[in-house]
């Protein structure tokens, strides 16, 4: 199993084979993680990113990190909440599994994640992080990936991610 951490911080300064961009559909660029990430790697970033066609909402996709201390970004559009209703948990949790998927794909052994769609896409912030927690202990065997930080811009979502990983990983039903 890999170890799974809650760190504060910027994760555009982790040093890690991979780091999560939470982006929107069209990976150009934005607000919040995702213009950050833009920033730091670099214009080259935004290049290749044109290159991909954009991305739809719970899918990812992968580029070179730049200027960024990580090798590799994967994109991932998570959904705008819309009160629950509009499959919003499963397209969370695919973003996160697909991440892994990308992290198998290209050797990745270490990962950072932000807090996907609590932003601006208003994605209720314990819900969020119980999907994304879930999500990785379900799939991260499979990934090769040895450490997994979530890394949150501040102390109210570190709490909350420390709290849920400490409860004893959920049995899946089914």
């Amino acid at each position: 199993m890999a170890e799974l951490i809650a760190v504060q911080g910027d994760i555009t300064t982790m040093r890690v084979d991979a780091i999560v961009n939470a982006a929107n559909t069209s990976l150009l660029g934005g607000g919040g993680v995702d213009g950050a990430i833009h920033r730091a790697a670099g214009p080259e970033l935004l290049a290749e990113c044109r290159k991909l066609g954009g991305c739809e909402t719970g899918n990812g996709k992968a580029t070179p990190g730049f200027h960024l201390p990580a090798k590799w970004v994967f994109h991932v559009v998570g959904p705008v909440w819309q009160g629950g209703g509009h499959d919003e948990d499963d397209l969370l949790s695919n973003c996160y599994q697909r991440c892994l998927e990308l992290a198998k794909a290209h050797h990745v052994r270490s990962i950072a994640f932000p807090a996907i769609s609590t932003g601006i896409y208003q994605f209720p912030p314990k819900r969020a992080a119980r999907i994304a927690i879930d999500t990785v202990r379900e799939h991260v065997d499979a990934s090769d990936v040895e450490v997994v930080r979530f890394v949150c811009f501040d102390r109210e979502t570190l709490e909350i991610y420390e709290h849920i990983l400490e409860e004893p990983p959920r049995v899946p039903i089914g």
